[in-house]
């Protein structure tokens, strides 16, 4: 016998802690299959669970209601199979509810209805950290079921929007659609079938309190403007650092809008989005000026937003003002006087003509009529001032680091592609360094005004505050040096004959070194499947 079959428990799980999440667990089977004598803790083997075949639903249904104790070491749970049955996964979700789940990914297909997703979300799962569904409403056979019953899964986002603030502080959500196949549907000749019908529940599910912690979201809907749904709530996703919207219909105006909502954010990928134009009857001087204009309008998006929140701001202060000074003229006055009773004649005795009116325009006022306000005939107190002092927003300063959409293609080869990703690269670097500039210039007039009396404020976490002269902000104005990445998540051809793109690796790299790279473009190579959550 060696020396490793001898080794306490205490070793093998320090051994299995350097074991990723994802396989830890076949690897503790394989370790205990190798060593079947030796004390290696099982606990390990349901600390993460992944179950990506049917009939593993049902198996660790039955084990878990024999024994309930094994739910307290699932840290993680992944169901990733599309023909499971929905009410069996229903019950098992009911148990392992009760544990101390941490992650909890789900393939959510064609078996499930909205009723199910409900029954599972209907109650918050204390403390959940990870959450992600993806959805694929469709089979490898047609069927027009689903569409027929009108299978939409608005109702799940509307269950997780109920969810109370203290029961789940969630920092990761990931909603994903998958799209069309395009051995089965051909791109361009079959519509993307429909997860959600309506895309308000987004708009309710970004200030709910579920999403008031939210630091990483990823929404996947192909070809949907659902973009228009998350910025547009003043309040929504408040501490927001990482957006996915891939696949979705996003276009450059929706990229300021984002930039300029979720002041917090670092990092934005944008995957299979149209936001720069790759008409082929542009010139190329014309092609490399539109990513000049993406990278000035990115690090711009602050000054839009503060103009258009002064001139709100404005508006209020005037409504305020108006309604402050007709409040100052009633308190002065002693109200306007009331009016004189008219006395009534007393009816002549006789008899009354014909053409004598039954009524008068004279009569006053029915008793349940809204009169109108009466003016003061004097004002004896102090003068209300009309005019409203001048506020001015300071723009904030961009904290996106990289930026990460598809790689254009233009060219085949590898000696053109590589020519055009970096003149690319110089465009955006030369739109963001003007943008900066720009940003800094208008910062630093707007500190100078401060500074000569003008009233200037800043926005602090999605709110307006005075700016102090011991605020962090620099005294002259000038933006410190922000740096963005534009990253290029090319599609390449796998060994299969699958398409495959590098969206993760992205993700994996984004706070390594891109973040410490000036404005500049990286190039991906990887192969990582596009469908992996």
């Amino acid at each position: 016998m060696s020396l490793i079959e001898h080794l306490p428990p205490e070793i093998y799980s320090a051994i299995l802690s350097h074991v990723s999440f994802p396989l830890l667990q076949t690897t503790t089977l394989a370790f205990s299959c190798a060593l079947p004598r030796s004390p290696i803790p099982q606990y390990h083997v349901f600390q993460y669970v992944r179950l990506t075949h049917p009939e593993q639903i049902i198996q660790l249904y039955q084990r878990l209601r024999k024994d309930r104790n094994l739910i307290t070491n699932i840290d993680a749970f992944s169901l990733e199979t599309w023909t499971a049955d929905a009410d069996v996964v229903v019950n098992l979700m009911n148990l392992l509810s009760s544990g101390r789940i941490k992650e909890l990914r789900m393939f959510v297909g064609p078996n499930f209805a909205p009723e199910h997703l409900e029954d599972i979300f209907e109650k918050p799962w204390h403390g959940l950290q990870f959450l992600s569904l993806r959805f694929r409403p469709y089979v490898q056979r047609a069927t027009y079921y689903q569409f027929l019953k009108g299978a939409y899964f608005d109702s799940t986002l509307l269950a997780l929007s109920r969810w109370s603030k203290g029961s789940c502080p969630l920092p990761s959500l990931s909603i994903i659609q998958d799209a069309l196949d395009a051995t089965i549907a051909p791109t361009g000749r079959f519509a993307q079938p429909l997860v959600f019908f309506r895309l308000d529940p987004f708009r309710t599910l970004s200030y709910s309190p579920l999403t008031s912690e939210l630091e990483h979201f990823r929404l996947r809907i192909p070809s949907r403007q659902v973009a228009r749904f998350i910025y547009s709530v003043a309040n929504s996703f408040p501490a927001l650092e990482f957006l996915d919207l891939s696949t979705c219909n996003v276009v450059e105006s929706d990229v300021e809008a984002i930039l300029g909502r979720f002041g917090k954010l670092k990092h934005l990928v944008l995957d299979g989005c149209s936001v720069v134009s790759q008409r082929s009857d542009l010139a190329e001087e014309e092609r490399q000026n539109l990513w000049a204009l993406l990278g000035k309008s990115m690090a711009l998006a602050g000054v839009k937003l503060a103009k258009e929140r002064e001139k709100k701001l404005k508006v209020w202060l005037e409504a305020n003002v108006l309604r402050a000074s007709m409040n100052a003229l009633q308190v002065a006055d002693a109200g306007p006087a009331a009016p004189p009773v008219p006395v009534q004649r007393r009816p002549r005795r006789g008899r009354r003509g014909l053409a004598t009116a039954t009524i008068s325009l004279r009569e006053s006022l029915p008793p349940d009529a809204e009169p109108l306000p009466g003016l003061p005939s004097r004002h004896t107190g102090p003068p209300v001032a009309l005019s409203t002092q001048k506020i001015r927003i300071l723009p904030p300063q961009p904290l996106l680091r990289t930026f990460a959409t598809t790689a254009p293609g233009y060219h085949k080869t590898v000696k053109d592609k590589d020519t055009q990703h970096s003149s690319i690269r110089g465009q955006f670097e030369r739109g963001w360094a003007e943008g900066v500039a720009q940003l800094s210039a208008i910062r630093g007039r707007l500190l100078r005004s401060w500074q000569g009396g003008m009233r200037v404020v800043a926005f602090r976490h999605h709110h307006l505050s005075t700016l102090y002269d011991e605020d962090n902000e620099s005294g002259d104005g000038s933006s410190e040096e922000r740096l963005c990445v534009l990253c290029f998540v090319l599609r390449v051809r796998a060994r299969r004959g699958q398409r495959r793109d590098t969206s993760r690796d992205v993700g994996t790299l984004l706070d390594g070194t891109f973040g410490r790279m000036n404005c500049s473009m990286v190039v991906i190579e990887g192969v990582d499947n596009a469908n992996s959550v």
